[in-house]
């Protein structure tokens, strides 16, 4: 029995994969180095206003499953799980196992996304008409009370943190 190769380059490869799956959104969605911070996602083509971009996937926690997560994270001197997003007062979804892509959005403070919670899903829709070539962004709402996030956002009227005033 013969064994079929692929043939693609690992550019290819990587490239291939540097995309979210189509799947996972409607709109064509790149992968890419952020100027806010690490990896970001970026619009590969006009995003209207008002549409579904893109669903935040992964597995589903408990807050004491979640609280599990990081003290076990920190006891191994792990870095932080940054992909924990509140689905409601029961749920959190951690986008790092399991994710659409849509964990790897960064905060601004003026974002071009806005989080819709919808029949026990979380969406990101667009706030306004996004330009081709734009990151993706949402403001990441972190509790006032909880540890403060500096923000990198770079917005005009950036608070400065990541926390709620």
């Amino acid at each position: 029995m013969s064994r079929v190769r692929n043939h693609m380059s690992r550019h290819q490869q990587r490239s291939r994969e540097s995309y979210i799956a189509p799947r996972n959104s409607r709109y064509r969605l790149l992968i890419d180095k952020s100027t806010i911070h690490g990896t970001g996602i970026f619009a590969e083509e006009a995003i209207p206003r008002g549409r579904k971009v893109i669903e935040y996937m992964g597995q589903r926690l408990t807050w004491a499953q979640a609280a599990r997560l990081e003290r076990k994270l920190e006891r191994r001197g792990a870095p932080k799980n940054d992909y924990l997003a509140q689905l409601n007062h029961n749920w959190i979804i951690n986008g790092a196992v399991r994710g659409s892509g849509a964990e790897l959005i960064n905060h601004s403070c003026k974002p071009n996304l806005t989080p819709r919670r919808i029949r026990g899903r979380l969406f990101f829709f667009s706030r306004r008409k996004i330009r081709s070539g734009e990151e993706l962004t949402v403001d990441y709402a972190v509790g006032k009370d909880a540890p403060r996030r500096v923000c990198r956002c770079g917005a005009v009227k950036c608070r400065g943190t990541m926390n709620l005033k």
